[in-house]
């Protein structure tokens, strides 16, 4: 906790830690984390564990592009996000990845993910056929937050989400945007959000970006832990938030604690929506 000033994690990964439960007090202890899972398989059984923690640590249901990319993830496992996705406020991490070794998995990519954001469109409890939620519709209901990876795929990404109905039916926040300035600008005008880490404060156009981004729309995170570890030091939660809001109000010229106060602000109204 930064004096006082309770620190939320928008994006992190603590069912990749052998010690989750620990780490997830110390998150709700400094201010909470919103956790993604890579596998639906995952989710019932993360979300059990770690509900101690709630509701400061909330547990999303999630389908990593590289899971999907990599076959880990098929037919199967996307039905069930689709059953799961109606018992899920959160839905984390999902998204595409068009690098070069994942490039030619694009369209098995874009059918998944057309069908996670055809299932977050709609509202919560709803099993029936698929259909783009309205903005309208949407508001009669909570709306889902949504932690989007989009790795050379961000225009692919936003297409889908309009397409879909997600930019109206949920809160889209993209994971450690790596996009073009013109898909930035794009993003933005649809109304997402934007979850910056420490590594992406350390890039020229990390900085770049956490300046052009309003700071309405800033969230905060720390990817961690990045991939799966038997221990992870509960310790270093705060200071991993700590470093990464210190190196955003350096690259937006900005008071920390003021811009720290405000960032905590939004991510409460998130978290606890």
């Amino acid at each position: 906790m930064m004096e006082g000033i309770p620190l939320i994690d928008a994006h992190c990964h603590l069912d990749f830690a052998g010690n989750a439960a620990e780490l997830a007090a110390a998150y709700a202890a400094c201010g909470g984390a919103l956790s993604g899972t890579c596998d639906p398989r995952d989710f019932e059984r993360v979300r059990t564990m770690l509900a101690p923690c709630a509701p400061r640590v909330r547990v999303g249901l999630g389908l990593h592009p590289w899971w999907v990319a990599d076959g880990t993830c098929g037919e199967g496992e996307i039905a069930l996000f689709e059953r799961l996705a109606p018992t899920a406020p959160l839905i984390s991490e999902v998204g595409l990845d068009f690098q070069p070794r994942r490039a030619e998995t694009r369209d098995a990519q874009i059918a998944a993910f057309e069908r996670v954001c055809l299932a977050a469109a709609r509202p919560f409890g709803d099993g029936k056929a698929a259909g783009r939620c309205t903005a309208s519709s949407s508001a009669e209901f909570p709306r889902r937050i949504m932690s989007i990876h989009s790795s050379a795929a961000a225009m692919c990404t936003l297409d889908v989400l309009e397409r879909t109905g997600c930019l109206d039916a949920c809160i889209c926040i993209f994971h450690w945007f790596s996009g073009s300035q013109e898909e930035l600008n794009r993003a933005i005008e649809a109304g997402c959000l934007f979850s910056v880490n420490e590594r992406m404060l350390k890039t020229k156009r990390g900085r770049a970006y956490a300046r052009a981004i309003p700071e309405e729309r800033l969230l905060i995170e720390t990817d961690f832990p990045s991939k799966p570890t038997p221990m992870a030091i509960p310790q270093d939660v705060s200071p991993r938030l700590e470093r990464t809001m210190s190196l955003l109000a350096e690259a937006r010229g900005a008071d920390e604690r003021l811009l720290a106060s405000a960032i905590a602000d939004a991510s409460e109204r998130i978290l606890l929506s």
